[in-house]
């Protein structure tokens, strides 16, 4: 078994409420347990995602930013923050991505896990939302080079906030990645939360699409149920204390796999 990556503190960047639920809460259900302190940053409410009659946006934002965080604290997760963008037309501007870049050195994580700006074509049956697409492109500009570059946005320095540089940014990815996060004891926490965002999931129970997919990103490896990322490392960014180690798993790379 090797050492596996654990951080201090992460944020998670996404669009809409139960994008972390479907991707990653896995991964931040065990980093929670195991002693990371976790923020999520959703760049929209969702406020388009209710397809009732007589459903108002202002509506649709309060039932989902209240699931969002039912979901949140079933995993651990205390802190959510709702930047409230446009739902179904975010764009990766750069106030939003200033919007981010104020976040990320606010909370100083260790780790930002993001979507990949480059997704479109998923399988041969979903196209990547454009939301998506979106707010990965904004989270990937904040964080390098803007958050740790102190004459960029230096304006923010008046609110207290300083340059800060993260360390790990863990790319979620429906494909085999080339690490993964070993979730077989947190997938029920994973769908717990899946389960709190009650206006989508409707009549449906999530938990056996879920373990499938879980179960076949793990197929070949030590686990029963993974996530997979591409993570990239930051040299020049990293803690000053030695990474804490816990049980991971051997990936199908001779790296060290789940989340390092």
């Amino acid at each position: 078994m090797a050492r596996t990556y654990l951080p201090k503190r992460a944020m998670v960047i996404v669009a809409h409420p139960d994008d972390i639920e479907f991707s990653c809460a896995g991964t931040i259900a065990r980093w929670v347990r195991e002693g990371a302190e976790v923020c999520y940053v959703l760049c929209t409410s969702g406020d388009v995602g209710i397809a009732e009659a007589g459903m108002t946006k202002a509506r649709a934002a309060e039932i989902r930013e209240a699931e969002q965080r039912e979901a949140a604290r079933i995993v651990g997760v205390n802190e959510v923050v709702f930047l409230r963008e446009p739902d179904g037309m975010l764009e990766a501007t750069l106030e939003l991505r200033k919007k981010l870049v104020r976040e990320i050195r606010r909370f100083k994580p260790d780790a930002v896990i993001c979507g990949d700006p480059q997704a479109l074509w998923v399988g041969d049956g979903y196209i990547n939302h454009p939301d998506h697409r979106a707010a990965a492109l904004a989270a990937v500009d904040a964080i390098f080079p803007a958050a740790g570059q102190p004459n960029l946005f230096e304006e923010l320095a008046e609110e207290g906030l300083s340059a800060h540089k993260v360390y790990k940014v863990f790319v979620m990815t429906w494909d085999q990645g080339a690490q993964y996060v070993d979730i077989s004891t947190t997938i029920d926490l994973k769908i717990a939360a899946l389960k709190a965002h009650k206006s989508q999931m409707g009549d449906w129970d999530p938990t056996e699409q879920v373990k499938g997919w879980a179960a076949e990103r793990a197929k070949g490896l030590e686990m029963d149920y993974a996530e997979a990322f591409r993570v990239i490392t930051f040299e020049d960014a990293a803690p000053k204390a030695a990474e804490p180690a816990t049980q991971a798993a051997e990936g199908a790379t001779p790296e060290p796999a789940t989340g390092d």
